[in-house]
């Protein structure tokens, strides 16, 4: 497998983690890691890492890299001037310039999978890069009418239904189409990328204590209820609205293959409060496969040899794991394809 991985923002912690997550790692020994970003930046942050045993391969195209080696793709010529712990549009252009090669690459079948380590989305250029941030890029780069943010720690998954938008649009937003969009690519991706055959899905409730009853808000009776119901009727397990609050404080999440929140903060403040440093984030909906760490540049540790790449890892690793669960899938279904032709 080719794990392509990308530097993000070079004055944060990512090229850190990904030095320390690569790292006498056993798992990559028969695969190929390729890195966009530069190999004068790796090298940079290499000297500033303890215990880090990585030989680099710096190659100008991924199209024929070494098997089984760690590659850096240069994706640029130029001397950066890295300034650790600080937000400079330079590192927002770089981390551009390798993303975009990674997703031509990855188009190409260069590469097998993309891990995408944190970019500041205010240091991108807004006339170039006018997206909400990695999940919203990869979704018009390849052609997808939708996608879905989806949070994974072990058997933790929740789902967004609205991803980063501002809480005031939220209302606006939230439609039953939408809500049906968002549990088809939920049930979906459990099944094709995590090898759920039945999977059973939670729906929190839009407003506090899931609308009581109509009494502090409407969207669970008008738009939430109707959608399990229709949903159900189709042979869907999908099951609520629950009140968020209760629904995580009773443990009733460890019951279900996923939960889908309402909004951003409705999922993210419960997943990074159970699993913080382990999490990684998943873009289902694509013809690809995407993850990430679950944090962000880390500026305020940058260059101080503080970082955790322990959800760096994990990002690998799942993104290694739908991989094989997307092929396997494939071959049974050719297989049984070719059986009743």
């Amino acid at each position: 497998m080719k794990i392509g991985i990308t530097t993000g923002d070079l004055n944060g912690i990512g090229p850190e983690v990904i030095l320390k997550a690569i790292s006498n790692n056993y798992h990559l020994d028969h695969h190929t890691v390729i890195i966009y970003g530069s190999g004068k930046v790796m090298a940079y942050h290499k000297n500033i890492v303890d215990n880090v045993d990585v030989n680099f391969s710096n190659v100008s195209t991924a199209e024929n890299p070494p098997k089984g080696k760690i590659c850096v793709v240069n994706c640029w010529n130029d001397d950066i001037n890295i300034v650790l712990g600080k937000a400079t549009p330079e590192a927002g252009q770089f981390a551009h310039v390798a993303l975009d090669r990674a997703v031509n690459d990855l188009k190409a079948g260069h590469i097998d999978v993309l891990v995408t380590a944190p970019i500041n989305k205010h240091t991108m250029d807004e006339h170039s890069f006018p997206f909400g941030g990695h999940t919203e890029y990869l979704t018009d780069a390849f052609g997808a009418k939708e996608s879905l943010m989806m949070m994974v720690s072990g058997d933790l998954k929740i789902a967004v239904a609205t991803n980063h938008i501002p809480v005031a649009e939220i209302k606006e937003k939230f439609t039953k189409e939408l809500l049906l969009r968002k549990i088809n690519l939920f049930y979906h991706s459990l099944k094709k990328d995590f090898g759920k055959e039945k999977p059973m899905i939670a729906i929190l409730g839009m407003n506090p204590h899931a609308g009581d009853n109509g009494r502090i808000g409407t969207e669970e009776e008008e738009i939430i209820r109707p959608t399990i119901i229709e949903l159900k009727k189709k042979g869907v397990m999908v099951f609520g609205p629950y009140s968020a609050d209760g629904f995580f404080g009773s443990s009733q999440h460890q019951k279900f293959d996923g939960v889908l929140a309402m909004y951003h903060d409705q999922g993210l403040i419960p997943f990074k409060t159970l699993s913080f440093g382990k999490g990684i984030n998943f873009t289902a909906g694509l013809s690809i496969v995407r993850t990430s760490p679950d944090h962000g540049t880390g500026y305020d540790i940058a260059g101080d040899n503080k970082a955790d790449a322990s959800s760096m890892r994990e990002a690998i690793f799942l993104a290694m794991d739908v991989y094989e669960n997307r092929r396997n899938l494939k071959e049974i279904l050719d297989q049984k394809a070719a059986e009743t032709a």
